[in-house]
């Protein structure tokens, strides 16, 4: 290589970045024991802004666009460096290119479930998540205040401060909000326009502009919510005594199912669990007059007498399974429903 080929590589004549990586937000032309040509060429493609930074000092700022570098179009650097309107050597100073692009599909969500108050339920922990957008907007706030002098900053580098600053943010929109969660939880759409108004001007201070934020999942962990799922089965029951009796008709076919003594056993039990469900509810809610014995619902089995007390007819009875109606132990049939016997 011959000294004049040397030499000619010392000179920078055409400054230019195309992503070759996803997730840049700035990036430092390589510049290192070189000098950029006066008259060079500064390519500045759509989605880009580049910057000339002079000992640390953002000097010009170029938006899309072609631009040939000479004093005429770099005011603020020929300010600093005291040079001439006519200076035409080579000068040394740092570029860099930002991506002024959509960074789309971030995503956020809490690590862990965070407090609030809620009106309905008091103190609950909420869970949530989603994804948010956003893009440069002002490259030379965000290279004084965030990306600073490294050769390359990217998406990943801000990730961190910016997923736990929404969820701090997040936890101040609910708090401000009384807003009961379930409320919250059915309109999410409002929940996170109310986070992104918080999110804003926190972020135009460095330089960013939020796009896009999307509440995806607000929940509950997994023992809260399964007390409130409870909580709405009690409230869909309503009438616990309707309940019982809507209970105890369901399982009526599968009785009449049963033959045998598989059936009789399983018609008893229909019969006295009924019974007790009756008394129960009657113990809660006590008829008028109070003290009276409750009464066991059409079509159940009476109890039985104690063994030893009752009478010697009790041997040569039973039960129908269908009707309830005491019937002799060896018929077959039913005199009074007809439903055959086990």
């Amino acid at each position: 290589m011959s000294i004049k080929d040397f030499l000619k590589k010392q000179f920078i004549d055409i400054l230019q970045w195309t992503e070759a990586t996803e997730g840049v937000l700035a990036w430092r032309f390589p510049v290192e024991d070189m000098e950029i040509q006066n008259g060079g060429m500064l390519i500045v493609r759509e989605s880009e802004v580049a910057a000339l930074v002079n000992e640390g000092r953002m000097a010009d700022v170029y938006g899309p666009g072609t631009y040939k570098l000479t004093t005429q179009n770099m005011p603020i650097l020929t300010d600093l460096m005291n040079w001439d309107k006519m200076f035409k050597s080579p000068f040394k100073t740092d570029v860099y290119f930002f991506s002024t692009r959509l960074q789309t599909n971030q995503h956020w969500g809490t690590q862990q479930p965070i407090t609030i108050r809620d009106k309905d339920f008091g103190a609950v922990r909420v869970r949530a998540f989603g994804i948010y957008s956003y893009k440069i907007a002002d490259a030379r706030t965000f290279h004084t205040k965030v990306s600073g002098t490294r050769d390359t900053y990217s998406v990943a580098d801000l990730e961190g401060q910016l997923r736990n600053t929404i969820v701090a943010k997040m936890t101040d929109a609910f708090g401000g909000s009384n807003v009961p969660f379930l409320d919250m939880a059915a309109n999410q759409g409002l929940v996170a326009q109310k986070i992104a108004e918080q999110l804003k001007p926190w972020m135009q201070e460095m330089g960013l502009a939020l796009d896009t934020f999307v509440v995806e999942n607000l929940s509950l962990p997994e023992e809260l919510q399964k007390r409130l799922d409870e909580g709405i089965g009690m409230r869909m029951v309503g009438d616990m005594g309707k309940y019982t009796q809507f209970q105890v008709a369901q399982s009526m076919p599968i009785a009449a199912a049963n033959e045998g003594g598989g059936a009789a056993g399983i018609g008893a039990g229909l019969g006295a669990g009924l019974a007790m469900a009756q008394t129960m509810m009657q113990a809660i809610h006590p008829p008028d007059g109070g003290g009276s014995a409750p009464t066991a619902p059409a079509g159940a089995a009476p109890p039985v007498a104690p063994s030893g007390g009752g009478s010697a007819a009790s041997a040569e009875t039973k039960f129908c399974m269908e009707c309830g109606k005491p019937i002799p132990r060896k018929s077959k049939f039913c005199p009074e429903c007809g439903a055959a016997q086990g």
